[in-house]
């Protein structure tokens, strides 16, 4: 037990920091179906609650990872049974503004600032077939990355919006690393922690949207977002965590609950794919030929009041099709008002 005892700590890292650490800032999840729309002018301040599950992890080929063979040094290594369950809750505050004023062409300007707050929960069991098992939990609150995005122009027609964005993720979020030695080995490894709620890197992020409205009372909608991310290099590694692009898609349907249509329903299917586009770099990336990806599908439900202004929607997502991330399920409920 002494002499594998790092090396479980070292493999939960290293899963983690695949699904947590290494996929970009950007959360496909996150959004409902109209965020991606600069809104009419005002003030408005919303709070989105995310949950995340998974106790899946599945390599290049789609299977489920069960075990992992480490060998640091000589000798045949050691293979270890893997147990691994990640539970992420985050606290996205949101202030935005869009201003009385249009630009040439009827284009609206909007801009939006948001802190997140994670409560990270890892446990992973992970036991050497020739050693006795080893269990670990992980868990913590703290402040994470923050999202600005300064550059938010859309532009409305009778069947159609339009959106374009563009934003930066900076790395103030809770972040370390560990250097851990292989006993027996001069080998050292530097990795951030399983349990960090920041990245650890700057991203810029770019977004494009389109809805569709079939009929001119816009209660029906089709929608599609396409979001790239470019990601600076991690601090205390030498890591550079390769580009996205990722597409959600929804439907929308808006029923009202009362004959004056001040009390509205909305009921919607919506989802996501995620694909990484190019290599992971630095000396201390781990199989940077192979790209990650995931998609999902679920439901949402939204209430708006129009006396208040406010608004409540949910959504639930399913993945399905992951590589070389964990998959699992998505729940967020949001609270929204115009001031």
């Amino acid at each position: 037990m002494r002499k594998f005892g790092l090396i479980p700590l070292l493999v939960l890292a290293t899963i983690v920091q695949a699904s947590a650490g290494e996929l970009g800032h950007y959360a496909p999840g996150l959004p409902n179906i109209h965020d991606f729309f600069v809104p009419e002018p005002g003030w408005y301040a919303m709070i989105y609650n995310f949950y995340y599950t998974s106790d899946t992890y599945c390599d290049s080929g789609g299977h489920e990872v069960n075990s992992i063979t480490i060998n640091p040094g000589p000798g045949p290594g050691v293979t270890l049974d893997v147990d691994a369950d990640v539970d992420i809750y985050t606290l996205v505050p949101m202030l935005l503004w869009v201003p009385e004023w249009k630009m040439p062409g009827g284009w609206r300007y909007g801009a939006y600032i948001s802190p997140t707050f994670g409560n990270s929960s890892i446990s992973a069991a992970l036991s050497a077939h020739t050693t006795a098992g080893l269990e670990i939990d992980e868990s913590q609150f703290d402040i994470g990355d923050l999202f600005v995005q300064p550059l938010w122009f859309g532009w409305s027609g009778k069947h159609f919006d339009c959106a374009l964005g563009y934003g930066f993720y900076a790395p103030i979020g809770k972040y370390d690393t560990d250097t851990i030695a292989f006993p027996g080995t001069d080998v050292t490894v530097t990795s951030p922690e399983a349990d960090n709620i920041g990245l650890g890197y700057w991203t810029h992020q770019l977004q494009t949207a389109l809805a569709w409205y079939p009929w001119e009372n816009r209660a029906t909608t089709v929608a599609l977002a396409v979001t790239g991310e470019v990601h600076g290099n991690k601090e205390d590694v030498d890591i550079r965590p390769g580009a996205r692009i990722s597409l959600n898609w929804g439907i929308s349907q808006y029923l009202p609950l009362k004959s004056d249509k001040t009390l509205l329903l909305e009921v919607g299917l919506s989802g996501y794919s995620q694909w990484q586009v190019s290599d992971d770099s630095g000396s201390d990336a781990q199989n940077t030929d192979v790209h990650d990806r995931i998609h999902a599908a679920g439901l949402q439900l939204g209430i708006s009041y129009a006396p208040w202004n406010a608004f409540v929607t949910g959504h639930y997502l399913h993945e399905f099709g992951a590589r070389e991330r964990f998959e699992g399920q998505i729940g967020l409920i949001s609270f929204g008002k115009k001031f």
